[in-house]
């Protein structure tokens, strides 16, 4: 398998995660989040959103967006719940990371620590992904308080989902210290059996 790559990217760090804990053998092609030149013809044919991650099978058939990948890759596997009612928990909390926690939690990472010019996240755009983080961080904190993991007290691609950006929320000025659930279930998440670090 071939993925297209950031070393930064939370969204790929899910799948770099992922891949490591089923000991599935790939390569990869590094490309910026930053410099997006070159897109078009890097990924065009592949992945209609000339986004990363983008992994392309041995078959040679490309699958893009991070939870899709994680989906694909965990079907099948104890990573992915066999009852009905928990596949759909799993996805509901896939979704909810794509829509209320990694706009607001990722892109103040990005804009603080990753992008050139981090003085323009300020007024109004950091308050909005300042006060979206926290409530995505508050609705965790609250679900996590008398579970294990997420979905089932089983660890899932849910979990390596939340993980990849919520484990490097202080890079984006959020401080975890006032949701110890949160903390526990992250000590928890990287001590299940192939863990990699999102820098590895």
């Amino acid at each position: 398998m071939l993925l297209y790559n950031s070393a930064v990217s939370g969204n790929c760090y899910k799948v770099r995660l992922l891949l490591a804990q089923l000991g599935l053998s790939y390569e990869t092609v590094d490309v910026s989040v930053v410099d997006r030149s070159g897109r078009e013809e890097l990924l065009g044919e592949l992945n209609p959103g000339l986004r990363v991650p983008t992994l392309v099978l041995d078959d040679g058939r490309p699958l893009g967006e991070s939870n899709a990948i994680l989906w694909y890759l965990g079907d099948g596997t104890s990573y992915v719940p066999e009852d009905a009612y928990e596949r759909a928990q799993t996805l509901q909390w896939m979704f909810f990371e794509q829509y209320s926690h990694e706009p607001y939690i990722a892109v103040a990472r990005f804009w603080i620590a990753y992008s050139e010019s981090p003085e323009e996240f300020v007024g109004g755009r950091r308050e909005r992904a300042l006060k979206g983080g926290y409530a995505a961080l508050d609705a965790m904190e609250g679900h996590l308080a008398e579970r294990t993991f997420l979905v089932g007290e089983t660890y899932t691609v849910a979990d390596i989902s939340l993980y990849a950006y919520t484990h490097v929320a202080h890079e984006g000025e959020f401080d975890l210290a006032p949701y110890p659930a949160i903390r526990v279930w992250l000590e928890r998440v990287a001590s299940q059996p192939g863990h990699v670090a999102i820098d590895a």
